[in-house]
């Protein structure tokens, strides 16, 4: 039979060591084709380049994958795939791992999740994994079964039209991580300022700073499972509609 066809991606750059060993993993369950940023690019969200031109190369790197940088973001990797570069539409696409939480309201920034929401789109199969640990040194060893599993179970019993998943890994050892929860995005959200700084000539220059504020305590949020040693799994769509407020929005605005 023929192996899957598997297009990973990411938002910390082609080298950076989650997508590394994210594509190791892939490798032993599928045919592996990387298409990923030449630079980082966190932050981004659903961003696309429109005003610039996108240049890409084939570059070599170790197993027998093979890896093209892009100079864009992660929702042009996944585009400029489909387009250019896959030989046929990709059974999976896998967008990670990614150094640091993409949990609750962080999906909504996350050029990790929103490569993978951009499959969705396209009507894929997809999967966002990060890791709760921002280190370059992290241990992603720890969640290879967990992923691959993951990633299995997606592939004997696909997603739903339009559903992808958001996967969080707790930064813990393989004998601390408790299991898998399936989740709601927690209800929690960024408390940010700008800290104003001047530069050496008298100018005026603003780092965002902030704290995390998560007004969940529900069992089934996401923050939850992880703060209690999960690995948390949130099922994501793109369909922004308020669905519940849709009938009652219609009596307000009767004219």
């Amino acid at each position: 039979m023929q192996r899957p066809l598997i297009l990973v991606t990411n938002d910390d750059g082609i080298t950076a060591p989650g997508i590394r060993n994210l594509v190791e993993f892939m490798n032993e369950i599928g045919e592996v084709v990387v298409v990923a940023p030449n630079s980082p690019q966190s932050g981004k969200g659903h961003a696309i380049t429109i005003n610039q031109t996108l240049t890409f190369e084939e570059i070599s790197l170790e197993g027998p994958q093979n890896d093209f940088s892009l100079s864009g973001t992660p929702v042009d990797c996944v585009k400029f795939a489909l387009d250019k570069i896959l030989p046929r539409r990709p059974d999976l696409v896998v967008s990670g791992i990614n150094h640091g939480a993409n949990s609750s309201i962080n999906v909504i920034y996350s050029g990790t999740m929103s490569a993978a929401v951009e499959a969705g789109v396209e009507g894929l199969q997809a999967i966002g994994f990060s890791l709760l640990d921002f280190s370059w040194d992290a241990d992603f060893l720890q969640a290879k079964e967990h992923i691959q599993n993951i990633v299995k179970k997606v592939l004997e019993n696909p997603l739903p039209k339009g559903v992808v998943l958001n996967v969080n890994i707790p930064k813990l050892s393989k004998d601390e991580i408790k299991g898998i929860k399936v989740c709601k995005q927690a209800d929690a959200k960024w408390e940010e300022n700008f800290d104003e700084r001047i530069n050496p000539h008298g100018k005026k220059y603003y780092w965002l700073t902030g704290y995390f504020n998560n007004m969940d305590k529900s069992e089934d949020a996401d923050e939850t499972a992880l703060s209690e040693g999960y690995i948390s799994i949130v099922p994501v769509k793109f369909d922004l509609t308020a669905h519940e407020y849709l009938k009652e929005l219609e009596e307000i605005m009767q004219f």
